[in-house]
């Protein structure tokens, strides 16, 4: 299995439970991080000195971050695309972080493709997971890390997008062919969430990003099943392969 996001956290609060579920249950899972996410709002305000407007350390503090996060979600294999640091947070639309020359949603698809599929075809994945055509809530790099993982994919057997999760508003999608429950990795989960401290705050049942809105953290996590063979409802992103 693979999975493709765009900054350090999304991956533990949209697709954490099933990272953890999967690795514990001996499969190979891959995650893929677009950017180091050096445009984020820092939540503690003793290292606000990290952000992008001042000593602008941020993205290399957030790399720690997720190497915290993998251990406690068990996953041991991690690519950044193109290499850490390579591409850089592109911030919302409109804002001056999305003139960055290494802005990733700005830069040359083409050559974030070919560095997605270079990692696809050494890993060679039966399941990819990413974000659906909106990014799930509209920010470019979801977006674009949509856009060069349906090019790169072609040849894998089965691709889902994200149906559910915490962190925004999502618009309506597809509805879910997938939903997995993640009740046995709610704490590996939680563990993850936790170790992006400058981005979310915890408190089970519950959690929130910088806005201070509280969402669940829920004991499912849902996809939709867009590339390969499908079964009807299920809740196995291998689907029986």
């Amino acid at each position: 299995m693979l999975l493709v996001h765009a900054h350090p956290d999304d991956e533990s609060i949209t697709t954490g439970g099933v990272m953890a579920r999967y690795a514990a249950a001996g499969a190979e899972v891959h995650l893929v991080t677009c950017t180091l996410g050096e445009e984020g709002e820092i939540i503690p305000p003793g290292l606000a000195e990290l952000g992008s407007w001042a000593g602008d350390q941020l993205g290399g503090y957030r790399a720690g971050e997720l190497a915290v996060a993998c251990r406690a979600l068990g996953v041991t294999a991690h690519h950044f695309l193109g290499g850490i640091g390579r591409w850089r947070d592109s911030g919302m639309a409109g804002t001056p972080a999305a003139e960055h020359p290494r802005a990733f949603a700005g830069g040359p698809i083409a050559e974030q493709t070919a560095q997605l599929r270079e990692i696809l075809d050494e890993v060679r994945p039966d399941v990819v997971v990413t974000y659906n055509a909106f990014g799930g809530y509209g920010h470019p790099d979801h977006i674009r890390a949509h856009e060069i993982t349906m090019a790169a994919a072609d040849s894998v057997p089965r691709v889902f997008h994200i149906a559910s999760g915490g962190g925004a508003n999502p618009t309506p999608d597809a509805p879910a062919t997938t939903v997995i429950d993640i009740r046995e990795q709610l704490d590996a989960k939680i563990a993850a969430m936790r170790a992006h401290a400058t981005q979310i705050t915890v408190r089970p049942p519950e959690f929130a990003l910088s806005n201070g809105v509280a969402q669940p953290i829920g004991e499912t996590e849902s996809f939709t099943l867009v590339r390969g063979p499908a079964a009807g409802a299920e809740t196995d992103l291998f689907g029986g392969l």
